[in-house]
């Protein structure tokens, strides 16, 4: 089987879709398929000068972008003409709204080719640049409605977005959700952990994992911090991510704090195991999400979560349950959330009981399953 995904970015980037696309993808090679993912020649922060590698058995083709709309949105129009030349079984275009998913929808109308879109929840408004904006605007009213008028099958990754989706033109009845998933490497417990030995770090660790960006609201957390460490001395916090404009703003607000490490991007997922197991606790105090791969990441680690009732999270989150929620930019709301956690042993257990075993429906292996029966529907047969 020929398979051919279409997203804006692939490894070395640091990026929640570019995730989702290489462990589909590694794992359908895996499988004997042949896999090719056609993306931009960025890294969100430089051109990439390689465009044809193989990666892990993946065929990676970078696409040289015209320019750049923000952070997220490249406009690459040669993956036209790349996946005109080729044949393919399937192509499954990532990210709603984009450039290089109307090309990829195109294509495939004009070749016949079985086209499946995930969307990735790119619906809530709020700190995009005005360029950002209205290029949205055009797109929702153009490409995304052909988008979807063009796909055999629309994944959405959270019943949240379902009736986006509806409104855009997208019918009920190609609508399939089909959630991001997490690697089963983190319930395995890392011998010699010394991460927070590294950091000097004695008795309890609170765990920001994610992109310093504004919409993670890093800068939440870092304020309910600081209000924290004015009455507790047993507790630091750790905020590791790639820095997307948020990097320069938290240091300086946690200067001369030194229970705010500031790490910056971690890269390997055993790296990540160790953070994750070193915490107590983790906090994802964001404006806006689509549904993290961090939230699931967290779960198999065993750790309570305090979050943003926001998109995706309170479909996969309960309150009282997993962790607690806590609305966006309520630092009393976090400062209380997150010391009840750690003074409540009993409390923390419940969650990390409830959070472990719920982790269990998210492993990559059963979300390519899920992935592989949308093929087997669209294609009318087994993949082979």
């Amino acid at each position: 089987m020929r398979i051919a995904f279409v997203t804006a970015f692939y490894d070395p980037a640091i990026c929640g879709v570019k995730q989702v696309v290489q462990e589909l993808a590694e794992r359908l090679v895996k499988e004997g398929h042949e896999v090719h993912v056609y993306v931009s020649d960025s890294d969100k922060e430089r051109r990439i000068r390689e465009k044809e590698v193989v990666i892990d058995g993946v065929k990676v083709h970078r696409c040289r972008y015209w320019f750049k709309v923000s952070r997220f949105a490249y406009v690459w129009p040669s993956v036209f003409w790349k996946l005109w030349k080729e044949d393919f079984d399937i192509v499954h275009s990532h990210v709603s709204g984009h450039a290089h998913s109307f090309f990829a929808a195109l294509v495939c109308k004009l070749k016949r080719i079985k086209h499946i879109h995930t969307t990735h929840c790119p619906w809530t408004e709020g700190f995009r640049p005005l360029l950002a904006r209205i290029f949205l605007w055009v797109s929702y009213k153009s490409f995304l409605v052909l988008t979807f008028k063009w796909s055999d099958k629309i994944i959405a990754i959270t019943p949240w977005e379902i009736d986006f989706i509806k409104k855009y033109g997208g019918k009920e009845n190609k609508i399939i959700v089909i959630p991001n998933g997490m690697d089963d490497i983190l319930y395995n417990r890392v011998k010699n952990n010394e991460f927070k030995k590294r950091l000097n770090i004695k008795e309890k660790l609170v765990l920001f994992l994610g992109r310093l960006n504004v919409t993670k609201g890093p800068d939440k957390l870092v304020l309910a911090a600081k209000e924290i460490l004015k009455e507790r001395k047993d507790i630091d916090f750790v905020f590791i991510g790639p820095d997307e404009g948020m990097m320069e703003s938290v240091k300086r607000m946690s200067e001369g704090i030194e229970k705010i490490h500031i790490l910056g991007a971690l890269r390997g997922k055993e790296k990540l195991a160790e953070a994750y197991q070193s915490a107590d606790v983790y906090v994802l105090p964001s404006y806006r999400e689509g549904l993290p791969l961090t939230l699931f990441e967290a779960y198999a680690s065993g750790l309570p979560v305090v979050a943003s009732p926001v998109n995706g999270i309170a479909y996969e989150m309960k309150d009282g349950v997993n962790g607690f929620f806590v609305n966006y930019g309520d630092i009393n709301g976090l400062k209380e959330k997150i010391l009840k956690i750690l003074d409540d042993k009993r409390l923390s257990e419940k969650f990390k009981k409830n959070n472990i075993e719920k982790s269990k429906k998210y492993t990559w292996d059963k979300i390519l399953e899920r992935t592989k029966k949308v093929y087997e529907e669209v294609l009318g047969r087994k993949l082979n």
